[in-house]
């Protein structure tokens, strides 16, 4: 812990393994003077795995030549995933994961970015399982955290995502909608065309629609491969597949051309989403851009991506198949040193900080001139400092400017640019220094790019007769079927050519598709497209599959930025770095239309909120109104979580709405973090909002916020207004700016295809949920007979949870009626509707086989039936705090009980809070957190280690974070070996948490169940353990040590030196142990590989859905 600025005990370490005989010792402050433990030990441990395999694959390279490496006549360097190259010497494996992405991005930013005019460009690398996408505006665009393959590496990267469509991603017709991948058909067996009996992919619609062409493929196919790529079987699966398609919509009949370049559209959809994430999450105009199209794929796509994104401007390099080889060549030499610091920035550090500067520029370019043999006049030196504004974890690599130091200016004009504003009241930290020293190969002159030559040329339009091959046959969308599509091969267009669409150019490696209304430029070395905004076919209202499945994505994109925009605006640890908040899309009455993969806990109960403030108002409402609520009367789950509601109008009607739900780390009540284990009265756990309009007529009431936070809650006795009402106001600050972000691209794609076709495609898609909710209810009562499933199980106070699900196997209702429920408590476990509604969707949902998007559709075959004043029910004036999470998790596990789904998992999420001061505002301050636990096992799996399940899925606090934020010290988090059920598939282990305070008077509190009734095995799987939570008590503060049971509620003023443990419950088993799997069990496996996406935006997308 703390290695990057206390290095003596791994030092100590290292000494230990050095003598025990180990030749290769990876220690994390060497390999990444970073804070944060998780990622540097995970990159250390990388870099120990990865390491000595290169370096042996190095000196078999090296051993097949004469003596030129070793007497260094002749220089061998490597590519890094920063963009750099390295001498062998200095070559390690953490930094070489994505060293040939990088290549590409070092071969597009060097022929496709013109610094005269500096427009930007998106780099688009499509292959055969995947596609790249990245950005280059004049300067490399790096990240310091990245997870690969599951592995999260801190180191310099290249900000490279990939997403899950390329050549051989597979095509499907599931549920109504085209999907295209995740599942990949990879090499082997490939696409069907490669005649290995593989599946439909990309690849093949390409081929069937003429944008690739066979005569110009090599004939590597086949078992044999020497065999040309098979049409015939692409004709035969699509021709099959459109007659589905269309016996599935008996009233749209779709030509088989018109099917399959519906796969197409969908693929590009999938392809643009990130890339509108990459660029417009970032603050940047996604249509500003350049698209350098580069990869074996990428020159079929490029006109249709680039039409989607708006961008009218295509650059590919002659050698765009092989680019990423040919950015190898184009590299620069990098050297790079870093410390870390813990200075302020300002006059008085930045003496201090200017030597360290010249340290670190001095060790750069002795080791780029001494060792490396580069001129003083080659070689440059970027200085960075990495800063954060005091009391935030969202630290950015910043620039220092060419004529000055001034690096204040330059990070709060960074910090507007990504997140919107400024913290100008806060002090600004600088957490690391980092020098990149740079020896320049080709002494600065890379004048590859198009536009000189371009300005010289003649440009005379290709003669059809003269120049083409031949010609071919080729569907496009706006003029269908054209039989006479000329061919180029590019060699024969000499420069100054000028390709009209449509037409196809044909390279060595790489097929280049003009579509309609675009014109391709040839010169020496590139293809310049100019793409036309041609005319769009007119979508209706009328239902179609690939429109249906575009629109899921275009609606999915939407909540997605909305919550990259709230993650990225918010101040609190709870939303910027736990991701505790969710984000969503709503129709005109309320109904759920898409929401991004956050809490589910939030999922169905959004749509109460929205439909509440609806009925509230009744027409009241009007154009610059926003709503604050957090009431669990008004559709709340528990009240730290406050929901921001925007209605959008159009000509004075409400055509939706969006909102976004985030957890404040305090908002009042009895105790900080407001999460009172003993809370028995609603006003006991903080504020509580029914209505109040937070902003009217577009002015924000900064007097309406402080009364409510503050003024009402700490007017109850023995209670306290919320502790950070700085922070409340900022974190609500940032979730309007994500609700105006998600008006602005709802209404960007109403410009596209009017309110009409928007509104009845947010109907459709929320039937669409309903059809396969139906059929899975149709399902289950097949199974059973009589069409009804049942379960209970038990709160730790005794009060039963009671399902009875009757579903008409005809139709598909359901009616799910929790009569037997117990009655509501004298504690905080109530639960109100709208979280048993969250829960219900969320089960729903899982038990769908198939990629559905979830929405209130979803739940429109169920009618739910809950006792009134039950703890599912209760009253206006009850506690709630636990029951959101967790009386939420025991609805989870009845729920799937009662259809034999899966053993129980933790069943809890363990909620710890602490603070201190909790009455004073100034110097009051609050922590709380969620902890994981164990899965429970199912039919086919293991259950999970040390995960959040069901209702949470919520980031822990990095440990270093944890102790340099708060006055802790984090003695042990662990898994707890054994909690997890036995079974024919075990349980997952819970884990153990030993905190110790080091200040006295600190309010400790806890939260959590499943310490009485243990987490259920199924089919004769043993339960979970259940857990445990510790109280380590110094009496009076002296020697005298006792162990107390907290039980499962409570909370204490902990001193120095006390320490709280929790022991979190394990999943239960599923099977009885032994060699026998139980009935129903599927073990088969995936027959295709499964391509996750990776990067930033990757990255960001494992933490939402993490669980």
């Amino acid at each position: 812990m703390h290695s990057y600025t206390f290095p003596d005990h791994e030092n100590m370490i290292g000494d230990v393994a050095r003598d025990i005989g180990f030749t290769h010792i990876s220690l994390s402050h060497e390999v990444m003077p970073m804070v944060k433990i998780v990622p540097r030990g995970t990159s250390a441990t990388a870099d120990a795995y990865l390491t000595p395999c290169i370096q042996k694959y190095i000196q078999g390279f090296v051993s097949g030549f004469d003596d030129g490496f070793k007497t260094k006549r002749t220089k061998l360097q490597f590519m890094q995933s920063d963009g750099g190259l390295v001498p062998v010497s200095n070559f390690s494996g953490f930094r070489a994961i994505l060293s040939g992405p990088a290549g590409g991005v070092v071969g597009y930013s060097a022929t496709s970015f013109e610094a005269d005019n500096g427009e930007p460009v998106i780099g688009f690398d499509m292959g055969g399982t995947s596609t790249d996408v990245s950005r280059y505006g004049g300067a490399f665009e790096h990240v310091f955290e990245t997870t690969t393959a599951g592995i999260t590496i801190q180191a310099p990267q290249l900000d490279i995502n990939t997403v899950a469509a390329g050549g051989g991603s597979m095509l499907f017709f599931k549920n109504g909608m085209l999907v295209v991948g995740p599942e990949s058909a990879g090499a082997h067996p490939g696409p069907a065309c490669y005649r290995k009996g593989g599946p439909l992919a990309v690849s093949d619609a390409n081929l069937f629609l003429g944008r690739l062409l066979p005569e110009y493929f090599p004939k590597i196919f086949g078992p044999t491969e020497d065999q040309p790529l098979d049409v015939d079987i692409v004709r035969e699966k699509f021709t099959k597949l459109a007659e589905e398609i269309n016996a599935a919509n008996p009233g749209d009949t779709k030509s088989v051309d018109e099917v399959v370049y519906g796969f197409l559209k969908v693929a590009n959809e999938t392809m643009c989403r990130p890339i509108r994430s990459l660029t417009e999450a970032k603050g940047h105009n996604t249509s500003h851009h350049t698209l350098a199209v580069f990869g074996g794929a990428g020159g079929q796509h490029a006109c249709g991506i680039a039409r989607n994104l708006g961008i009218s401007k295509i650059i590919l390099y002659r050698h765009s198949s092989i680019l990423s080889a040919f950015g190898l060549a184009l590299a620069d030499v990098v050297q790079e040193v870093q410390e870390p610091s813990a200075e302020t920035l300002g006059q008085e550090a930045m003496p201090r900080l200017q030597e360290r500067v010249n340290h670190l520029i001095q060790n750069c370019t002795n080791e780029l001139s001494a060792k490396q043999g580069f001129q003083t006049s080659d070689i440059t030196t970027e200085i960075y400092l990495n800063l954060r504004y005091e009391g935030t974890d969202c630290a950015l690599m910043t620039l220092k400017p060419e004529d000055s130091w001034d690096f204040e200016n330059t990070f709060v004009q960074l910090y507007k640019q990504e997140f919107g504003f400024a913290l100008t009241d806060r002090k600004i930290i600088v957490d690391d220094i980092r020098v990149r020293g740079i020896g320049h190969t080709l002494g600065g002159d890379k004048a590859l790019t198009p536009k000189h030559e371009l300005d010289t040329l003649d440009i005379k339009d290709a003669d059809p007769v003269a120049l083409r091959d031949t010609v071919t046959s080729v569907y496009f969308e706006s003029i269908g079927r054209d039989n006479n599509v000329p061919v180029y091969r590019l060699q024969n267009l000499p420069p100054g050519t000028r390709v009209t669409g449509p037409a196809i150019i044909i390279d060595a490696t790489a097929t280049i598709v003009v579509e309609p209304f675009c014109a391709a430029v040839v010169t020496s070395q590139h293809i310049t497209i100019t793409v036309g905004k041609g005319e769009r076919k007119k979508i209706t209202t009328e239902l179609e599959p690939i429109q249906l499945s575009i629109f899921s994505h275009r609606f999915m994109s939407i909540a997605e930025q909305m919550g990259r925009s709230l993650q990225k605006t918010a101040i609190s640890t709870n939303i910027k770095e736990r991701l505790d908040f969710s984000c969503a899309l709503f129709g005109a009455e309320g109904g759920l239309v898409a929401n991004a993969p956050h809490i589910p806990v939030h999922l169905g109960a959004l749509s109460h909120a929205v439909t509440y403030q609806l009925n509230y108002y009744k027409g009241n409402l009007k154009e610059g109104d926003v709503i604050m609520t957090n009431h669990p009367a008004a559709g709340g789950s528990h009240l730290p979580d406050i929901t921001i509601i925007t209605p959008v109008f159009d000509k004075g009607k409400i055509v939706f709405f969006v909102a976004s739900r985030a957890h404040h780390a305090d908002i009042g009540g009895l105790t900080a973090g407001s999460m009172p284990p003993f809370s028995k009265e609603l006003y006991q756990e903080g504020a509580a909002i029914k209505s109040f309009k937070v902003v009217q007529n577009g002015e924000l009431d900064m007097k309406g916020i402080k009364h409510y936070l503050y003024d009402v809650p700490g007017s109850y006795p023995g209670c306290s207004g919320t502790r950070l009402l700085r922070d409340n106001v900022s974190d609500i600050k940032a979730q309007i700016a994500s609700n105006q972000k998600g008006i602005n691209l709802v209404k960007a794609l109403i410009d596209e295809y009017s309110l009409e076709v928007v509104q009845a495609y947010m109907a459709h898609i929320r039937s669409n949920a309903e059809n396969a909710v139906r059929d899975l209810l149709k399902e289950y009562a097949r199974k059973h007979a009589d069409g009804v499933l049942s379960a209970t199980d038990y709160m730790d106070d005794g009060t039963p949870i009671s399902l009875k699900i009757t579903i008409d196997k005809d139709t598909g209702n359901a009616v799910f009626d929790f009569e037997g429920t117990g009655p509501e408590v004298y504690g905080n476990t109530n639960t109100p509707e709208s979280v048993c509604h969250s829960a219900l969707i969320y089960c729903v949902r899982c038990l769908v086989a198939q990629d559905i998007p979830l929405n209130s559709g979803c739940l429109e075959p169920i009618d739910i039936r809950i006792p009134p004043r039950s703890i599912l029910s209760p009253s206006e004036t009850c506690a709630v705090v636990g029951g959101n999470v967790l009386t939420s998790q025991r609805i989870v596990d009845v729920i799937f009980k009662a259809f034999g789904a899966c053993a129980a998992s933790q069943g809890d999420c363990n909620n710890l809070t602490f603070g201190k001061n909790a009455t004073d505002k100034g110097t009051g301050w609050g922590y709380y957190e969620t902890i994981a636990g164990g899965h429970g096992a199912g039919p086919g799996w293991h259950g999970q280690d040390g995960v959040h399940t069901h209702m949470t899925n919520t980031r822990i606090t990095d440990p270093e974070i944890f102790e340099r934020r708060y006055p802790v010290l984090l003695r042990e988090f662990s898994l707890r070996q054994g909690s997890g059920g036995n079974g024919f598939y075990r349980g997952g282990n819970g884990v153990i948490r030993d905190i110790e305070y080091l200040e006295d008077d600190i309010q400790v509190s806890i939260l959590s169940e499943r310490r009485v009734f243990r987490p259920y095995g199924m089919q004769g799987g043993e339960d979970g353990k259940s857990g445990l939570n510790l109280w380590i008590r110094h009496v009076n503060g002296g020697d005298k040590v006792l162990t107390l049971n907290l039980s499962g509620k409570n909370t204490a003023l902990f001193g120095k030196g006390d320490r709280i443990i929790i022991q979190t419950p394990g999943g239960g088993g599923y099977g009885q142990p032994g060699d026998v799997a139980p009935a129903g069990t599927n073990l088969s496996s995936t027959p295709h590989p499964i391509v996750k996406a990776s990067g930033s935006l990757g990255a960001y997308k494992e933490m939402q859905e993490s669980t």
